[in-house]
This record gives structure tokens, C-alpha cells and sequence, in this order.
């Protein structure tokens, strides 16, 4: 198939890479003409508007819009909806807030343009591991576009196959999924990261624990010097909270066992933000998601090797870079 790319940045150039790598054609676009030259020279045609954009796709057109959530993809989305014609496709894959995709799918569809919603994990790795989805909008778009998505999704892999599964979606085990109409894709998206900062709150939790285990405050007897490098790496092995999570900890235990690389101020993107809020709309409680994100709020106003642990799996999955403390 054909598709446009808008924002070529960690996850966006290489969405790019892994279409073409299938046989896929794509029309780039970026801010910095260098991001999208890039990619021309590995197969990819550039252009220098969305303008010139919409010239070079063929009709349904599809765009892909991969830049940060907020203004920028607003703009992004409401000058592509008034470049393009009935039945073309604009695809947020950001990590948009889902009542903004339900506006924006209401809108563009006053026009015959259709919107889908794309939450999409995967990050920095995505290339090579392939990208889990989880996508809202119309049926037949979905369907329309499920080369591009089947191409990009992880796939079987050697994960066993759930048992009983039979009679359900086989997208799901292959690692994407239509979760529902516009907003849906997003919804779930969002939940999932939340999700993340309760799991790499309770791995940063627990090391940091172990790393205070030789603590002078403990009675002599009761003290040990930990070797959380190599604790990090048996647990991935047949461990029964083994993850990707636990992976990047182990990596980034081998490669700076005291995490001096790191001053441990953790961001959050949004996501979990969100996560809570929706919680309260449901009178659902979340004490684990909410207390997650509230030790990120307190993580930029001190220190500790928890919160350096969690900047460190925030670098490995998503080459996400510490804010720099004035």
C-alpha cells in the first residue's frame, strides 16, 4: 500500500522503515528537511508540504501524523483535513487525549474524511519487535488499512498462543487490535500506560529496596550487599515477573550498575495523567496508577535511586531523556 508519514522523529522514521522493509511505498514530511531526506535516500519520497503531500498519494490518500500530542498535532490534523477529499484516511498515532479524537473524527467526517485513532507501543525498538496497536475508528477503514497495520505488528512471534482463543479476533495475538470506534484506539492506549507506571514504579520499588538492603541503619547481622545487576538478569529467566520492562532494567543495570548516569527526574507524558481521570469519571479506584503518578510529580523534587531506575526504563524503552534541572 501507500502511505504518508508526518513527523519523523524516534518512532515515526522507523514506522517508515519497517512499510518499506515490506514492500510498502511512503511519502514523508518533517519539520527538518534532514529527518525526511533521510529517508528518501533509503527509499522513501520526500516532500517539503503537506500540500505537495497530498499530491503525491493516490486517491483513497492515508496519513500517518506521529508528532507530539497537543497543538502541534492539532494544527497537523486540521490543515491535512482541509487539503484532503472524500474518503481519504488521517491516522493519529500520537498519544492524543481520546475526546480530542472524537471531535476531531466528527469534524473531518462532515467532509467524507475519515480518522483513526492509533495507540501505538513500541517505541525506540518498534523496528525490529514490531509495534502493538490498539486502533479506533470505522470498520471498513480499519479493514481498508489492515496491510499497514499487519505489516507493523509484532506477529506470533514465539509467545504461546493463549489456549480457547479460537473463536476470537486472531489481530489480537498477532498484536494489533480495532478496539472500538473513534476515541476507543486511544482510550485503551492510554490505560495501557498507565498501566506502565504502576509496573515500573513497583520494579523501581523493589531494587530500590535491595539497594538499601546494606543499610548502617540495619542491626550488622541483618545487612546485605546485593548484586542487583545479577538479580536483575536471573528474574528475567523463568521469573514470574519477567517483562520488556524487566529487560531494559537488567540492560541498564549492566551498563551503569549504580545509575550515575541518571539524576532520576521522571517525567510523565499525559497518559497517566489521564489514566487517573478517567478512573474518577467511573468512580473506579486506581491506587496503585494514581500513587505511580504522583511519585513522578514527587520525583523533580528529589532524588532517589527508585526514581533514577525509572528514568533509566523510560531511556531504554523510548529514548526518553531526563529534563534538565535549572
Amino acid at each position: 500500500m501507500q502511505l504518508a508519514m508526518i513527523g519523523l522523529g524516534r518512532m515515526g522514521a522507523n514506522i517508515v522503515r519497517r512499510l518499506m522493509r515490506d514492500g510498502h511505498a511512503c511519502v514523508v514530511f518533517d519539520a527538518n528537511p534532514k529527518a525526511s531526506d533521510a529517508l528518501a535516500s533509503e527509499g522513501a519520497v520526500a516532500v517539503k508540504s503537506l500540500a505537495e503531500l497530498k499530491e503525491r498519494l493516490r486517491p483513497p490518500r492515508a496519513a500517518w501524523v506521529m508528532v507530539p500530542a497537543g497543538e502541534i498535532t492539532e494544527h497537523t490534523v486540521e490543515e491535512l483535513g482541509g487539503l484532503f477529499e472524500k474518503d481519504d484516511i488521517i491516522i493519529d498515532g500520537g498519544n492524543s487525549f481520546w475526546k480530542d479524537d472524537i471531535r476531531r473524527a466528527k469534524k473531518l467526517k462532515q467532509k467524507g474524511v475519515h480518522y483513526l485513532d492509533v495507540g501505538t507501543s513500541g517505541g525506540i525498538w518498534g523496528i525490529d519487535r514490531g509495534y502493538c496497536m490498539m486502533i479506533g475508528g470505522d470498520t471498513a477503514v480499519v479493514e481498508h488499512l489492515d496491510p499497514i497495520f499487519r505489516t507493523l505488528a509484532p506477529g506470533l512471534g514465539n509467545i504461546p498462543r493463549t489456549p480457547q482463543r479460537e473463536k476470537r479476533d486472531p489481530r489480537a495475538e498477532m498484536g494489533y487490535l480495532h478496539a472500538g470506534p473513534n476515541g476507543a484506539g486511544h482510550f485503551v492506549k492510554m490505560i495501557h500506560n498507565g498501566i506502565e507506571y504502576g509496573l515500573m514504579q513497583a520494579y523501581a520499588e523493589g531494587f530500590d529496596i535491595m539497594h538499601h538492603a546494606s543499610s548502617k541503619e540495619l542491626p550488622s547481622e541483618h545487612r546485605f550487599e546485593l548484586n542487583l545487576p545479577d538479580i536483575a538478569e536471573v528474574w528475567r529467566r523463568g521469573s514470574v515477573i519477567s517483562s520488556w520492562l524487566l529487560d531494559l532494567t537488567a540492560a541498564a543495570f549492566a551498563a551503569d550498575e549504580r545509575l550515575e548516569g541518571f539524576e532520576g527526574h521522571v517525567e510523565d507524558s499525559g497518559e497517566g495523567r489521564w489514566t487517573v481521570f478517567a478512573a474518577v469519571d467511573s468512580a473506579v479506584p486506581a491506587n496503585v496508577l494514581t500513587s505511580a503518578l504522583y511519585t513522578r510529580f514527587r520525583s523533580r523534587e528529589s532524588e532517589s535511586f527508585a526514581d533514577k531506575l525509572l528514568s533509566a526504563m523510560r531511556k531504554g524503552f523510548g529514548g526518553h531523556q531526563e529534563a534538565k534541572v535549572e
